[in-house]
């Protein structure tokens, strides 16, 4: 078994995890003399004094709940001998209170990106097909297979090609408030920097959600030639400007080859646009980062979230942009993010954000609890306050300079609050709507999450779990619990890694070509 460990995270914490794989059995005696009372499965928290019943637990020296019965020195203390305490208030917090002194630029650092006519610079050159309707998408599948088996093979300098494929677009309230939520994420998701301004939809004709209606900017829309139709003589391909619309209800289809073929022909000129691409040097400051956990363990805020912490202060210094989000996991923590918001109106706005996010699992008669899933709670986190303070660590330490309402585009650098739910797949989707170009992704329990429009660094909380699915984590930050690693040098390793991952190099997900469907947040009714 070797020396029996555990983890404190703070001198005032009454609690800590036992770090042993596979646990420690009762009766097992740490250095300190602390005896187990019963058995503790690893990433699980041990009393380290006697709990009265009503005693506050403590851990990253805040109270995660109340104990429900009296707990020994050496106890298990899990979810079912804690009580829940309530959420925070959204009133009398710390508004812009933390003034930190300024760090350091960090300068001269860089990547090979592909540079776009907004500004914008990408960490792929991928042809993006944006679909109107989910009705569309079994063709736009049969479509895009044909291209990377037909075309894709001609256009070296293109990574590949994807279908923004999702569940909206029609049998919804379109005109409903929060309709407006999963329209601009789509809207915004095409012109993600790494789609490199070329827009291609894909419409069925008679949805709610209209090319003109979903991309607004790109009016007016190019006719579509009748298939197998030459170009007239002499005619340039259109500009990337102009909305390049396929609708397969459109007379001149006849036949399900005649779409594919419409599908196919349109692609080849975005394409042949795209192959003319090539990377250049550009700052680190291009770097557009979303910061994300999902499967998450008692692990999580020990060692992958703060050095993906400390790598966020890394490249806020480099000038570059970082979003962490899921409401729900910083909920319990919104005093924290408020003393640290750049200025009284980032910390309202922050408090709008949660109260909206609160109102709406209100009309589900739910409330954050709901959050914990049981491999969470499998994994030592026994509720949502827990799992908070391990997840607000992904921000590091730097001011908060902005928040972004769900589906919003991003528009500033800095460390930026972009509210989301939890969920592994909405986040990841509504932080492609923002801009984000590169995306990094811890995990305790294991995951095979990816996304095909941006890069995923999956970074693993524990060494089990890292030698298990070696050939999917891309880094073990278990190495920090065993000793070998300190947060800050995997925080710089993380760094470096990202600028190489930016720069070309294929993390495992790409590799392995896994990714998770898009998923649209839809708080509006569904008709």
């Amino acid at each position: 078994m070797g020396q029996a460990l555990y983890i404190r995270m703070h001198a005032q914490d009454n609690v800590a995890i036992v770090v042993n794989d596979g646990g420690l059995p009762a009766g097992t005696v740490f250095d300190d003399g602390l005896t187990l009372v019963q058995k503790v499965p690893q990433g699980h928290k041990v009393a380290l004094v006697d709990l009265a019943k009503g005693a506050a637990v403590r851990r990253y020296n805040v109270t995660i709940g109340y104990a429900s019965q009296d707990l020994p020195r050496g106890s298990w203390v899990n979810e079912q001998v804690l009580q829940m305490p309530d959420a925070p208030e959204l009133e009398g917090l710390p508004m812009a209170t933390v003034r930190p002194d300024p760090l350091p630029p960090l300068e001269g650092y860089t990547f090979e990106g592909y540079r776009n006519a907004d500004g914008s610079v990408g960490t792929r050159n991928i042809l993006a097909i944006t679909t109107t309707v989910q009705c569309v998408a079994g063709v736009v599948d049969v479509a895009v297979q044909r291209i990377k088996a037909e075309l894709l093979p001609r256009y070296p300098q293109v990574d590949d090609v994807v279908g923004l494929e999702h569940t909206y677009g029609c049998g919804v309230a379109i005109d409903a408030p929060d309709a407006v939520i999963p329209i601009r994420t789509l809207r915004n998701i095409s012109r993600n920097p790494n789609f490199g301004d070329e827009i291609m939809v894909v419409s069925l004709g008679c949805e709610k959600l209209q090319p003109e209606r979903l991309l607004p900017a790109e009016a007016p829309l190019r006719p579509m030639p009748h298939p197998g139709a030459a170009p007239a003589a002499g005619a340039a391909p259109a500009a990337a400007s102009v909305l390049d619309v396929v609708c397969l209800q459109a007379e001149e289809h006849t036949g399900f080859m005649s779409m594919i073929d419409s599908i196919v022909r349109q692609a080849d000129v975005h394409l042949q646009r795209l192959n003319r691409r090539r990377r250049e040097t550009v700052p680190a400051s291009e770097l557009v980062v979303g910061v994300q956990c999902g499967g998450s363990d008692a692990f999580s805020g020990v060692t992958a979230n703060p050095a993906v912490g400390f790598a966020s202060d890394l490249l806020v210094r480099a000038g570059a942009s970082v979003m962490f989000s899921e409401v729900t996991e910083v909920r319990d923590g919104i005093d924290q993010l408020t003393a640290r918001a750049s200025s009284p109106a980032v910390a309202q706005a922050m408090v709008d954000q949660m109260a909206w996010y609160d109102a709406y699992l209100a009309r589900g008669r739910a409330d954050r609890s709901a959050n914990t899933t049981p491999g969470n709670k499998k994994g030592g986190l026994s509720n949502i306050v827990e799992k908070a303070m391990g997840s607000i660590v992904k921000s590091g330490s730097a001011p908060i300079s902005g928040v972004l309402a769900p589906g919003e585009k991003l528009q500033q650098k800095g460390l930026i609050y972009a509210a989301t739910p939890a969920s592994d797949f909405i986040c990841g989707t509504l932080q492609l709507a923002a801009g984000m170009n590169l995306h990094i992704f811890t995990t305790g329990r294991g995951t095979p999450y990816g996304l095909a429009a941006c890069p995923v660094i999956k970074v693993a909380t524990r060494s089990d779990l890292a030698r298990r699915w070696h050939d999917l984590m891309d880094v073990n930050a278990g190495r920090i619990a065993e000793g070998s690693e300190t947060i800050e040098s995997l925080g710089w390793e993380l760094f470096h890694l990202m600028l190489e991952i930016a720069s070309g190099k294929k993390t495992w997900a790409e590799h392995w070509k896994l990714s998770n469907a898009l998923v649209l947040f839809n708080p509006a009714p569904v008709t």
